[in-house]
C-alpha cells in the first residue's frame, strides 16, 4: 500500500497493519471460517451475495478474533494476574476460552439475564482455571464498565472492553479481511453493530483492500446510538435498547471505533426484530445454518430490502450462532416474541 492511500487512516486507531500481525497471531487458533453462497438469496435481492459464517467459529462468534488478538499481547505480568472483561455473551465466551489457551485467569462481568446458553458456555471455559469466575449485574441499573473498572483495579488484572480496543477491533477485522482475500473485490460489505468493534474493524480490513468500497453498518432498529451518532458528528448515549439482538443492546460507540465509523463507514441502517426472525428463519430453511439475532443482522439489511443490491457483488459478515435452542425455536417458530427475554 502506498502512501497516499495509507492516509486514509492517519490518526485511527487501527492501521491495515494491525490487521495484517493480527492475522499473524490468529493464524492455527482461529478457524478460517466458511464463506456460504444462496441461489435463492440473490434471486430475491439481485445482487451476488457473500456470506462470512462467524457462526462457525471457535465459541461460535466472531468475537474470538479480537479476544485472542488481545490477550496474546500480554506481557508476563499482565498472563499472571488475568484479565477482566464485560459482556452479554460473545465476548465473555470467547475471553473465558481466549485465557483458558493462553493459561490465565478470566473474570466475566455478565448481566442478570444473558442468554442461558452463553453464560452456561462462559463458565464451562473458566471451569478449572485458577482465579476465574463470572461477575453478575443488572444490565438496566448497574454500569458494567464502572464494574469492571473496580474489579481490574482491586485485583490486578488487565481490562479488555468488548470493542473499544485497538487489539479487539485488529482482530474483529481480520473477517472481512479473509473474506475479501478469498473471494475478491466486494462493491458492498455489510456489518452488524453494536460498539463498532467489528465494523470499525472490518472497515479498515476492506477500505485497505478494495479503496471505496461501501460499508454499511447495521444496528437494530430500537438501538440505533450510531446512526443517530453520525448523523449528529458526536456520540449519542442512549438507554439500554430492548431488542432480541443480545449482542447489540449497548448505549454508545467506543472512543475509539467512532472515529473509524465516521471516515470509513458510508451509511448505518436499522432493522427491526421482526426482520431478524424472518433473516434466522432463512438461515434455518434455506441454508440450513442456527444463526442468533444479533448475527443476522447484516443479512437482514440485504435479505428485508432495506438495502438494494442489485448488480452488485455484496460482502455479509454473519457474526455468530449463539443462542439457546429452546429459544431459538420460539423465535422461528413463532415471531419476534418478547423483545425483553434473552
Amino acid at each position: 500500500m502506498n502512501a497516499p492511500e495509507l492516509t486514509a487512516f492517519a490518526g485511527l486507531a487501527i492501521q491495515p497493519a494491525d490487521i495484517d500481525g493480527a492475522a499473524a497471531r490468529l493464524a492455527g487458533v482461529a478457524h478460517r471460517t466458511p464463506v456460504h453462497t444462496s441461489r435463492q438469496a440473490d434471486e430475491r435481492t439481485g445482487g451476488k451475495l457473500f456470506f462470512k459464517c462467524e457462526n462457525f467459529q471457535r465459541m461460535g462468534a466472531f468475537k474470538f478474533r479480537g479476544a485472542y488478538n488481545a490477550l496474546a499481547q500480554f506481557d508476563a505480568r499482565q498472563r499472571e494476574h488475568g484479565v477482566i472483561a464485560f459482556s452479554s455473551g460473545n465476548h465473555a465466551q470467547a475471553t473465558a476460552l481466549a485465557a483458558r489457551l493462553l493459561g490465565m485467569p478470566s473474570v466475566i462481568v455478565m448481566p442478570t439475564d444473558s442468554p442461558a446458553a452463553k453464560l452456561a458456555a462462559t463458565r464451562e471455559y473458566q471451569r478449572g482455571q485458577r482465579g476465574s469466575e463470572v461477575v453478575l449485574y443488572d444490565r438496566y441499573k448497574e454500569d458494567r464498565e464502572a464494574i469492571g473498572r473496580r474489579l481490574a483495579e482491586e485485583r490486578g488484572m488487565t481490562l479488555i472492553p468488548p470493542y473499544d480496543h485497538p487489539h479487539v477491533m485488529a482482530g474483529q477485522g481480520t473477517a472481512a479481511a479473509e473474506l475479501i482475500d478469498e473471494v475478491g473485490p466486494l462493491d458492498m460489505l455489510l456489518v452488524c453493530l453494536g460498539g463498532g468493534g467489528l465494523l470499525s474493524g472490518c472497515a479498515v480490513a476492506a477500505q485497505a483492500r478494495v479503496p471505496g468500497i461501501e460499508v454499511i453498518g447495521v444496528e437494530p432498529e430500537a438501538g440505533n446510538d450510531i446512526q443517530q451518532s453520525l448523523a449528529a458528528g458526536r456520540i449519542v448515549k442512549i438507554d439500554t435498547p430492548r431488542t432480541i439482538a443480545d449482542g447489540a443492546q449497548t448505549q454508545a460507540a467506543g472512543l475509539l471505533t467512532f472515529p473509524v465509523m465516521q471516515r470509513l463507514v458510508r451509511r448505518v441502517v436499522t432493522v427491526s426484530d421482526a426482520q431478524l426472525v424472518s433473516t434466522m428463519r432463512f438461515f434455518a430453511e434455506r441454508m440450513k445454518m442456527v444463526v442468533e439475532p444479533t448475527g443476522a443482522l447484516a443479512a437482514a439489511a440485504v435479505l428485508e430490502g432495506v438495502v438494494q443490491p442489485r448488480g452488485q457483488r455484496v460482502g455479509i459478515i454473519v457474526s455468530g450462532g449463539n443462542v439457546a435452542l429452546p429459544r431459538y425455536a420460539s423465535l422461528i417458530g413463532g415471531g419476534a416474541g418478547d423483545a425483553t427475554a434473552t
